[in-house]
């Protein structure tokens, strides 16, 4: 009943800036946390942000802590990711998720989330 689709991923040089973008759209009248996930080729897919339906509450991998922030505009059903001082260990498809089930609470595992979008392509060169 929700779609999440991702944008705002391409090539960016070491040390420049991206800003992601997950829009939803269908059932979107209900609460729910939401998060940023990312998998690189070979690897498994990872959390990289969440946060909690107000953004009273939010949770970093320390991989990119102090250089990410993740944030939500739930007038227009969009949740964001900022990302700076990028590197090129940050190349990967970047997934966000959400989870209708308990939207006050950061959740951290994948199997947490409900609905999830196709991706987009972060690549960065060195």
């Amino acid at each position: 009943q929700v779609r999440l689709v991702e944008s705002g991923g391409g090539l960016v040089q070491a040390g420049g800036s991206l800003r992601l973008s997950c829009a939803a759209s269908g059932r979107t009248f209900s609460t729910y946390a939401m998060a940023w996930f990312r998998q690189a080729p070979g690897k498994e897919r990872e959390l990289v942000a969440a946060i909690t339906w107000s953004g009273g509450a939010t949770y970093y991998a320390d991989s990119v802590k102090g250089r990410f922030t993740i944030s939500r505009d739930n007038a227009k059903n969009t949740g964001y990711l900022q990302m700076n001082s990028l590197k090129s260990e940050d190349t990967a498809v970047y997934y966000c998720a959400v989870d209708f089930r308990t939207p006050t609470r950061i959740h951290t595992k994948l199997n947490e989330y409900d609905y999830w979008g196709q991706g987009t392509q972060v690549t960065v060169s060195s």
